[in-house]
């Protein structure tokens, strides 16, 4: 019970904050364009920030053989949804419009905006590195080939004229310079954050993702209306696969890992677990609408799991405890 309480309050700060966005959002305080702008400055300022703190304080040139290891892991534990959730839409028989948004909704997720505050207040700092590792797969995952998926299924053109081409600005996007810059100095033994005012500077700037990151997916879920949620049968079995199938693939691999020899630290499971279940993708009503395809199930998805992350997370929590 001591776990349950204590991963039901530290999502309880998420959520406070959360409603704080919705409720000014609502009130008018925040313009159109503000959502977008906060958006902006987390991605390409804040979190790049805070990742290379993260990096250079919490991470040794000794260690990066295990991390490159955990990389490894949660990109096996991804290709795995990425195949059933294929299965699923052959299966299911998931009309044009919706398939690519099916297939991302069940394998990636919203690692940024609430992923991140939700480890911090569940973990602590000192769980960043291991965010990193599912952040990294998460990213390249999206943008290098589940972007693809969804702008194939535009229901609007023969599939024959779909030439698409890698985004390299998408798939390495700021945070991940962050971290590849911060890689760099580690390797290179450069002592940068020995320098007081810059450490502190980077410091400060990167504390601002945890709050102001629910307070976007505030605003997104006061945009949205949460009057539009229903549950179809399309919506309910993206919802399994984010919040079960998900975090069980993720157990399985780590398992299955163990029998053959790898050992993770308790935070490191812990942690790839608990990302493994947060909400899908904010985005996904925007590529959906930039593909002509189902905008609607899209923005029904993810404020679905935005919302049901409140209940889903503390029972994950109380479930590990026993792996």
């Amino acid at each position: 019970m001591a776990v349950l309480w204590n991963s039901i309050q530290s999502v309880l700060v998420v959520v406070l904050i959360m409603i704080l966005g919705f409720v000014l959002r609502r009130q008018g305080w925040f313009d159109d364009k503000f959502g977008g702008t906060i958006s902006k400055f987390i991605k390409n300022i804040a979190l790049p920030a805070s990742i290379f703190v993260s990096v250079l304080s919490r991470l040794t040139r000794g260690q990066l053989v295990s991390f490159s290891g955990y990389l490894v892991y949660a990109f096996l534990a991804v290709i795995i949804g990425y195949v059933i959730a294929f299965g699923l839409v052959r299966l299911m028989h998931v009309r044009p419009g919706r398939k690519g948004i099916f297939i991302n909704a069940m394998v990636n997720a919203n690692t940024i905006f609430i992923g991140l505050p939700l480890n911090i207040a569940l973990f602590g700092d000192k769980s960043m590195t291991y965010f990193l590792v599912y952040y990294i797969v998460n990213t390249v995952s999206t943008w290098a080939f589940g972007v693809f998926l969804i702008s194939n299924d535009d229901p609007t053109q023969p599939k024959e004229k779909h030439h698409n081409k890698i985004d390299w600005k998408k798939v390495i996007p700021m945070p991940l310079v962050g971290f590849l810059v911060a890689l760099i100095f580690l390797l290179l033994n450069i002592p940068v954050l020995k320098v007081s005012f810059i450490n502190s500077t980077l410091t400060y700037v990167g504390n601002l993702v945890t709050p102001l990151s629910p307070i976007y997916i505030g605003i997104v879920l006061a945009d949205a209306g949460l009057k539009s949620i229903h549950f179809d049968r399309d919506t309910v079995v993206a919802l399994l696969g984010r919040f079960v199938l998900s975090p069980i693939l993720m157990v399985g691999v780590l398992l299955a890992a163990g029998h053959f020899g790898a050992t993770f630290p308790t935070l490191a499971s812990q942690t790839l677990i608990v990302q493994s279940a947060t909400p899908m993708l904010a985005v996904l009503p925007i590529l959906a609408n930039e593909s002509h395809g189902d905008v609607e199930y899209a923005t029904n998805v993810v404020t679905t799991s935005t919302v049901l992350f409140i209940i889903v997370v503390p029972i994950l929590m109380s479930l590990i405890q026993f792996i």
